[in-house]
């Protein structure tokens, strides 16, 4: 029996060939503590952190590809769900300053103390605890998901209509952050992280389990995403995308298979913003903006709609080109980008990885 190919095991991305790539990177990172600083095999921070980012943003473009490349939902507004993950961890990590903070006071942050706050708002109650505000980093994206999904597409939402509300959805969101009565520190946002659960966010060691434990993330998001897809449920979805109509007609609840799918990728969404924030060491108002939403649609168009495999793809390559070209072309970054989704439409209509693969979408 003829060994498989290179092609035929890129076809089947399941297998461990995807799983090893994860374990091996975790691998490296956790090498990175052992080995001297002059090693070949050492890892700057800048370059850790970059890592931690991109897995983040990997898992991000996860999240984008389950419900546009499966459901058929071209959302540009999932940038909302990060941003908002990202705020639930910001404000547990803001908790946690204390007296070490600019103006020393253990129960407001500094930016209350700064706009003369008496007291902490009541939404801030409970971010202290840990486990609390990783619950808050599922709730919150998932209750926004639901409710906004419930009413759309109730009403039947579809095509651009639903991608303009779910752009309106953000940008609201974006205005609301903004204002400093809101009690989210306004344009700065928030920053300025000691630790996590005890241990600085500066040492090199904690900047790696946190790579570390992104990977583990996006592989389990990977796993969580493929087991769906790969189910009855997951058929139903795809059926939906390909002839809504006719699912309807033959008894499925249609609204009802696209608000779990929604929902599933907002909580996806939400970890990744969770933790990508300590990796940065900053969260604003700026993540809510709509651009960087229909960024991760771009990611996802690149990488190969309608995979998984192929939006973590997109986000590694199109991130990668942007910390180069932003370095090497700073002017020129959004040109270039606008280039390769214009490139990768007209050349490459099944993304990058549907050059090594036959599956279609």
């Amino acid at each position: 029996m003829p060994r498989p190919s290179f092609i035929s095991r890129l076809e089947r991305p399941d297998r461990v060939v995807y799983g090893a790539l994860i374990v091996i990177a975790g691998m490296a990172a956790l090498l990175n503590l052992v080995v001297p600083e002059g090693s070949a095999f050492h890892m700057s921070t800048f370059t850790v952190t970059l890592l931690g980012k991109y897995a983040c943003f990997a898992m991000l473009a996860l999240s984008v590809d389950l419900v546009w490349g499966y459901c058929g939902i071209l959302t540009l507004g999932h940038g909302a769900f990060f941003a908002l993950g990202g705020y639930a961890m910001g404000m547990h990590l803001m908790r946690q300053i204390g007296e070490r903070g600019v103006y020393g006071n253990p129960e407001l942050p500094d930016f209350m103390v700064f706009l003369d706050w008496q007291e902490l708002p009541w939404y801030w109650w409970g971010f202290s605890s840990f486990p609390f505000a990783m619950a808050m980093v599922l709730v919150v994206p998932g209750l926004l998901a639901f409710v906004f999904g419930w009413f759309a597409f109730r009403s039947r939402v579809n095509g651009v209509y639903l991608s303009i509300i779910t752009q309106a959805m953000t940008y609201a969101l974006l205005l609301a952050f903004f204002r400093n009565e809101m009690g989210f520190g306004g344009n700065n946002g928030l920053t300025d992280f000691k630790d996590l659960l005890g241990f600085s966010l500066q040492t090199d060691g904690m900047r790696v389990v946190l790579l570390v434990t992104s990977l583990l993330a996006l592989g389990g998001a990977y796993a969580i995403c493929r087991a769906v897809t790969r189910s009855r449920f997951g058929r139903v979805v795809v059926a939906i995308r390909d002839a809504e109509n006719r699912s309807r007609f033959l008894g499925y609840r249609v609204e009802h298979f696209k608000v779990w799918a929604f929902v599933l990728s907002a909580l996806i969404a939400g970890v990744a913003g969770a933790l990508y924030v300590p990796q940065v060491g900053i969260i604003n108002p700026g993540e809510f903006a709509p651009l960087n939403s229909i960024e991760l649609v771009v990611w996802v168009a690149i990488g190969g709609r309608g995979t998984l495999y192929g939006a973590m793809a997109g986000a590694l390559l199109v991130n990668f080109s942007k910390t180069y070209f932003t370095g090497a072309l700073p002017d020129a970054w959004l040109f270039v980008l606008g280039g390769l989704f214009i490139l990768g439409t007209l050349f490459l209509p099944r993304g990058v990885v549907g050059v090594f693969t036959k599956e279609k979408e």
